[in-house]
């Protein structure tokens, strides 16, 4: 992977009823509009998810459908160091996700992004509320409840140096 920031970027999809998960430009994911487009491109059945961890600080999922998308920052502190973590709030901010909620180590966004694939927003709150649990290891469990865990390790594996 490039250098940056980055710890890596991934998208899954659904392909002859099976995820197949791989690898997006780091730089994609530097840029909310860039990661959303790179998703959009993936032919799919079904789900398209973009899977991104920065700096072992959060982890971003991104689930364009059509023209709307959903989104979910594992901790909503991250806007002040992360500009794309500041353009996920932006985008958000019309969904209620104001300024006094940024100060409290929490996941925001759209809770509800996995229910349809098996993980209720309930769970997913306390994933994301595991503070000794590092992004890519919240996002094992994530996967590994929607179906995908294994192909999902293997692609992190080959995408870590």
């Amino acid at each position: 992977m490039e250098d940056t920031l980055v710890d890596f970027a991934l998208v899954a999809f659904r392909e002859d009823d099976q995820w197949q998960v791989g690898e997006l430009p780091a730089r994609a994911a530097e840029d909310l509009y860039a990661l959303l487009a790179a998703v959009r491109q993936q032919p799919s059945e079904g789900a398209r998810l973009a899977l991104c961890s920065y700096g072992d600080d959060f982890f971003l999922a991104a689930r364009p459908e059509g023209e709307d998308v959903r989104l979910l920052i594992s901790d909503v502190t991250a806007v002040g160091e992360w500009p794309v973590a500041q353009q996920v709030i932006e985008l958000m901010d019309e969904a209620g996700v104001g300024p006094e909620d940024r100060d409290t180590v929490q996941p925001a966004g759209d809770l509800e992004i996995f229910a349809d694939l098996g993980l209720s927003s309930l769970e997913l709150s306390l994933i994301c509320s595991d503070l000794e649990s590092y992004p890519d290891e919240m996002l094992t469990q994530i996967t590994s409840r929607i179906g995908f865990g294994p192909q999902f390790e293997q692609a992190v594996d080959a995408d870590l140096p």
